[in-house]
């Protein structure tokens, strides 16, 4: 039988969906499984885009362009234009997903052997498109004491060698929940232009900025605005993750041209998709101002309800719907795992995703889970409980 890729042998694993066969076997055997693990909100999809789908008016589901369907994009970048985001839509493809957007960056601007910075943890698929591309990962350790903000940039610059080629943030941060200030990026703008690096921003959880804090675009800063290439998505702003539509944003004229071929490859982005994110641009701010209150809520529940807990330590989360908790347990993979095989409480129990995956430096991460507080607060509350009740059961208590 022929050997599969080296590639393939390599592509890691989702640390946030390979638990998913205990979570189902924990279900069969009649036990109620908080997701905690994944990013998939239960708040509800705004009802323009809903109806947009619905109100559905064609006879042949035809290709877009590669790009994305022209009223969509324009519309899109008057959105980012009314953020102080100075864009057009010729700056814009249209991608499916965060995720195609994230790759389509990558491809376009590094070569394999190309080296890229990543403050970690980070979301841990960055891990399998940089795989996918040969490209190697620079990690740079950010600390749950501090909450995860963005190391020093001296650290940054120790990292850089001939090879790297781009450094790679998302703000806010997914998985600590860390929002990046106006005065971080510019930091980290002097090093961009300096070394003349691409910054990958992925700015997906955009929305999501709390406790007064706003949100700065790496965008906006005129200075480096031809080396920085953003990335969005539609799935958490208006909690429609299965619509899979996001999109990649560059002034940089060569980068986009690059990368429509990227794009002319897989001929189009979902049009169903791209239906559902344009009317989702007339969303009304009542919408956002209810969103926003819940997480809000949420999240100041689960973070005090976390910290009550003897021996765990979480940080409190300034954006995104993330937060990294620290437990007194030996190893993270081995207790989400066991959770799910041979823990219940009340016939309950809990799916958290083990924070080694988010994680590039080996061994870090193994006393912390990612936590997503997506769920209503009395599922949250009944998880903590859970989880109160699991780190007194579980054999690898640490003290």
């Amino acid at each position: 039988m022929p050997n599969i890729s080296e590639r393939g042998i390599t592509m890691p694993e989702s640390p946030i969906r390979k638990l998913v066969p205990f979570a189902e076997q924990a279900k069969k055997r009649g036990v109620k499984v908080y997701h905690l693990n994944i990013g998939q909100p239960d708040i509800l999809t705004p009802e323009v885009a809903i109806n947009a789908i619905k109100n559905i008016k064609m006879d042949v589901v035809e290709y877009s362009h590669s790009a994305g369907s022209e009223s969509y994009r324009i519309k899109l970048a008057k959105y980012y234009q009314n953020i102080g985001i100075n864009v057009n839509h010729h700056e814009l493809i249209v991608t499916t997903g965060g995720s195609e957007a994230i790759s389509f960056a990558i491809m376009t601007c590094m070569n394999p052997g190309d080296e890229v910075i990543i403050p970690e943890p980070f979301y841990a698929n960055y891990n399998g498109f940089t795989t996918a591309a040969s490209v190697v990962i620079k990690p740079i350790t950010s600390v749950i004491e501090n909450g995860f903000a963005l190391p020093p940039i001296e650290e940054f610059e120790k990292l850089i060698t001939p090879k790297t080629k781009a450094i790679l943030i998302c703000n806010p941060n997914n998985p600590t929940g860390y929002l990046y200030s106006e005065e971080e990026l510019k930091k980290l703008s002097l090093l961009v232009k300096k070394y003349d690096l691409f910054l990958f921003s992925d700015e997906v959880y955009r929305e999501f900025c709390y406790d007064g804090q706003t949100h700065f675009s790496a965008l906006q800063i005129p200075e480096i605005e031809n080396n920085v290439i953003l990335m969005d998505s539609v799935s958490k702003r208006y909690s429609a993750c299965g619509v899979r539509i996001g999109v990649m944003i560059s002034k940089n004229k060569e980068v986009i041209a690059t990368a429509m071929k990227f794009a002319q490859a897989r001929l189009s982005p979902p049009s169903f998709g791209q239906i559902a994110g344009e009317a989702a641009l007339d969303t009304p701010k009542e919408y956002f101002d209810e969103v926003y209150n819940e997480y809000i809520s949420r999240r100041n529940f689960t973070v005090e309800a976390l910290n009550k807990i003897p021996g765990v330590f979480c940080p409190t989360p300034k954006g995104a719907f993330y937060t990294i908790a620290r437990l007194p347990i030996d190893d993270s993979d081995k207790f989400c795992q066991w959770l799910l095989n041979d823990f219940e409480y009340k016939k309950q129990t809990i799916m958290f995703a083990p924070a080694t995956g988010f994680y590039s430096t080996k061994g870090l991460g193994k006393n912390e889970v990612r936590i997503a507080y997506v769920l209503n607060k009395e599922d949250i509350k009944n998880a903590m409980e859970c989880l109160e009740v699991a780190l007194k059961e579980y054999p690898g208590r640490v003290k």
